[in-house]
């Protein structure tokens, strides 16, 4: 994400869950990591053509690797956070955060 703080987000997420912004995996930075395996991208105007097809690819390469992936455009959360909060929230009662134990 380019110019927003996504700390200034009013997030409402259970206490305690870790929350990492921009961080490397798999080569690309990703925007919000909820816990440890749920990933918050969001996408600003610049996300079309190659840059698009890039955002496929390295969602693709974090399903793989065993993360789930929220992908929202920048409107989405300047807009409608409430919508985007509902989503990670229903992603995080899934336990979509936590890493699969075997």
């Amino acid at each position: 994400m380019d110019t927003f703080d996504i700390w200034h987000l009013p997030m409402s997420l259970p206490t305690g869950l870790p929350l990492r912004r921009q961080i490397w995996i798999a080569g690309h930075l990703v925007d919000l990591l909820i816990g440890e395996r749920l990933a918050l991208q969001i996408d600003g105007g610049h996300h079309v053509g190659a840059q698009r097809d890039e955002d496929i690819r390295h969602d693709a390469a974090l399903r793989l690797m065993g993360y789930h992936v929220i992908r929202v455009s920048y409107t989405q959360v300047v807009d409608r956070w409430e919508q985007v909060q509902d989503l990670v929230m229903r992603a995080v009662a899934q336990g979509l955060h936590r890493a699969r134990r075997s």
